[in-house]
């Protein structure tokens, strides 16, 4: 996919991959365009938000996401995904059942941080969970040669949190909130500390040395900040 990421107001990471960064929260959401298919990874705080970001997309590729992949269950991330109509929608294994158990307490985080209760309550109504969970990895063929891994990698920042891996030169790792740069990594009740330097571990493993790690919020990172955040994880909450 041959355009200029940056004019639509995206960060070009490779040959048909990009994110953008969206205002409120500074949460990533990705792009990675395929011959037959695009993914996009997590959809942004409320049902207007996802729409922008379709209609960016469109402007962008002039096509329609058809995979969704969700990086974990936080309001942030998820609740723009029923403006995506007709895609596919990937989580790690339990999401499903989570948010559907939780969906109130979604709406209720959303309005605590500021999202409008009726923009809060209209996108939870309308909340779209995984038709697929990841259990371990799963290969998605978008066409052209693009395949991506999704990898169920958490527990560690939520109970349910999924990686993405694009190959390439340099292969780019999409870490949701695993990984965070603008900021001090947020451990909220769902956290579960003594796996989350794991966690890492595995995402390292996943990418190596000269990956582009794509964090959840802030600015893409390299595998030594990776290395640095997992240790100082490792001893802020005593594990090894």
């Amino acid at each position: 996919m041959d355009v200029a990421w940056e004019e639509f107001g995206w960060e070009r990471l490779g040959d048909g991959v990009g994110r953008r960064r969206l205002p409120g929260w500074d949460a990533t959401a990705a792009l990675v365009a395929g011959a037959d298919g695009m993914l996009l990874c997590d959809t942004g705080s409320t049902l207007r938000e996802g729409a922008g970001l379709r209609d960016r997309i469109d402007r962008l590729t002039g096509r329609r996401v058809t995979h969704i992949a969700l990086s974990h269950p936080h309001f942030d991330h998820v609740l723009g995904t029923a403006a995506f109509a007709g895609a596919r929608v990937y989580g790690a294994a339990g999401l499903a059942e989570l948010l559907r158990a939780e969906a109130e307490d979604l709406r209720r985080s959303a309005a605590a941080h500021g999202v409008p209760e009726r923009e809060a309550a209209e996108a939870v109504d309308a909340l779209v969970v995984p038709h697929d969970e990841v259990r371990g990895e799963l290969t998605l063929d978008l066409g052209g040669g693009r395949r991506v891994l999704l990898a169920d990698v958490g527990p560690g920042h939520s109970g349910h949190d999924l990686a993405v891996l694009v190959p390439g030169s340099p292969a780019v790792v999409l870490c949701g909130d695993l990984v965070e740069e603008s900021g001090e990594p947020q451990a909220g009740p769902d956290a579960v500390v003594s796996r989350w330097p794991a966690a890492l571990d595995r995402l390292l493993a996943l990418g190596g040395e000269d990956a582009l790690y794509v964090p959840g919020h802030g600015a893409v990172v390299d595998a030594a900040f990776v290395r640095a955040q997992r240790d100082a994880l490792a001893h802020r909450f005593g594990v090894s």
